[in-house]
């Protein structure tokens, strides 16, 4: 409804927010699907391969949360007049319930998800495959939601650097996704349109991040913080344990720290 009412009757700055948390949201989904493209015509990536781009994804995810969430909000919070404590309640508090929020959704939709599996009586790789492929669909909302609160900010710098960052990540999740649903027995191409599908959330995430939070600015902070905490939870409860679950644990640490690296090289140059 939030989204619909600001559709109809947008200000130039809302339109202007969603405008950007559109085309943000939709480059995320865009990256999603070329990252997937790969699985059409290899015959496979090594473990050790996948495990260091979602540790590389990991890190740019870090440090595009840090930079381009928390900061903006603490920033956010001090200027509708908080206090140093105050301003920094308000965004620790949004961090915590943003991964209350994923923690609680990701009980109920594995919980689903495994009962719909066990009554399938898949086997126990395959079960696996398509319950990371779950957590990474869901993790694209949080993902979508930030870049939407972002772009209803008052730093357009800060937004599109998210959006970058998020894009980047999106790349290896695409392939890892649709090279999960590859090694679950599907086809080359469903394994890629499943996981291009994953994406498709993330626009539309972004346009109600964008249409809430210009609505209601005075929430802008808690709203920067709320995605902040969701993105947090989401990568250290699946990304990082997911690639560190082969034995390439180093490996996937050191991509982490080259991406964080990266990602904070290119929130100085693209602001």
């Amino acid at each position: 409804m939030v989204l619909l009412a600001a559709m109809l009757n947008p200000s130039r700055d809302m339109s202007a927010a969603l405008r950007g948390a559109l085309a943000g949201g939709g480059a995320a989904a865009l990256a999603t699907a070329i990252g997937a493209l790969p699985v059409l015509c290899a015959r496979g990536f090594g473990k050790r391969t996948y495990d260091a781009m979602l540790g590389f994804g990991s890190g740019v995810m870090l440090a595009a949360t840090a930079f381009s969430l928390i900061v903006p909000a603490l920033a956010a919070a001090r200027a509708n007049g908080g206090s140093a404590m105050a301003s920094s309640a308000i965004v620790g508090t949004g961090i915590a319930i943003g991964a209350v929020l994923i923690l609680l959704l990701e009980k109920v939709v594995g919980h689903n998800s495994q009962t719909l599996l066990d009554e399938r009586r898949v086997s126990a790789s395959v079960k696996h495959a398509w319950l990371f492929v779950a957590a990474v669909a869901l993790h694209n909302i949080p993902e979508g939601l930030a870049i939407g609160v972002a772009f209803a900010g008052p730093d357009a710098g800060d937004a599109r650097t998210l959006a970058t960052a998020i894009s980047i990540q999106d790349i290896p999740e695409g392939l890892v996704v649709a090279l999960a649903l590859r090694t679950a027995g599907n086809s080359r191409m469903t394994s890629v349109l499943f996981a291009a599908a994953s994406g498709l959330v993330e626009p539309l995430a972004a346009a109600f991040g964008a249409a809430m939070f210009s609505v209601a600015t005075g929430m802008l902070p808690g709203g920067l913080a709320l995605a902040a905490g969701a993105m947090l939870f989401v990568i250290v409860n699946n990304v990082i344990p997911e690639s560190h679950s082969h034995g390439n644990g180093k490996v996937s640490s050191i991509a982490l720290v080259a991406g964080f690296i990266l990602m904070t090289i290119l929130d100085t140059a693209l602001t």
